[in-house]
């Protein structure tokens, strides 16, 4: 991500969260040096941003923090490449774990990282408000 995609980044962050990030939020980001925004746009020059996903890499593991893709993009493969792109990179940077956290309501999500091979390992009460937990997940990063 680049401070001009802004605005792309934040109509799909508003069509995804019900409690979006701002912009502000974003652009802070990209002045965090363990901090990294992934876009994918399909190939070929204009085309809008189609999704996103944002991680830290913080000693030797990566966290993410957020993926998102445009409800006209959705169930097309969009997450699953963010997230086979952020492991890949985990696994040149050798991190050994990827964690994450995910609303325990969203179904979608949790199938996409338990194909991934993400795990379970803990909840966070009440994350997203009252009555929301989120799930925590880790995947622990093999390097060949």
């Amino acid at each position: 991500m680049v401070a001009a995609d802004l605005p792309e980044i934040l109509e799909i962050e508003r069509a995804s969260f019900s409690n979006p990030w701002s912009g502000a939020l974003f652009l802070q980001e990209l002045d965090v040096p363990f901090s990294r925004i992934l876009v994918a746009r399909p190939a070929g020059e204009g085309h809008p941003i189609v999704g996103y996903a944002c991680r830290w890499y913080v000693a030797d593991e990566v966290h993410v923090l957020n993926v998102a893709v445009h409800p006209e993009h959705r169930q097309q493969g969009v997450a699953g490449m963010l997230m086979r792109a952020v492991l890949r990179e985990a696994r040149e940077g050798e991190a050994i774990g990827v964690t994450l956290e995910v609303r325990r309501s969203n179904r979608a999500a949790r199938v996409l990282y338990d194909g991934l091979g993400f795990e379970e390992v803990g909840v966070r009460r009440d994350y997203y408000g009252r009555g929301e937990d989120a799930l925590i997940m880790r995947l622990d990063v093999t390097h060949d």
